[in-house]
């Protein structure tokens, strides 16, 4: 698999022949789901959670309404760093969604 790393608004996106691979960090229990771009890294407050795997769900679903394509965890199952693959997007599209759908600090 041929991977290519993209620095976007300083996040680091791996382009595959997939998608792209989002890097997350989770802070779960929040009391709203919030994407946010702090020291060039996305961080995601969930309301569920770490139980059962709820966080990993409500990610998931979020994700997918978000970029309106699959995705896919695709390793830090219990861990807050996880990586997500965004099947059939170019990693200029997830910068222009994730920017504008996140808030800066």
């Amino acid at each position: 698999m041929l991977t290519v790393q993209v620095l976007c608004c300083g996040m680091k996106l791996q382009k595959t022949a997939q998608g792209v691979v989002l890097d997350v960090c989770v802070k779960p229990n929040a009391t709203v789901f919030q994407l946010k771009i702090e020291d060039n890294e996305l961080v995601v407050s969930c309301c569920e959670a770490p139980v059962k795997g709820k966080v990993n769900k409500e990610l998931l679903k979020k994700f997918s309404r978000l970029f309106g394509r699959k995705v896919e965890l695709v390793s830090g199952f219990t861990s807050r760093q996880k990586k997500f693959l965004i099947s059939n997007i170019e990693a200029e599209e997830v910068n222009r969604i994730l920017v504008s759908a996140s808030s800066f600090r």
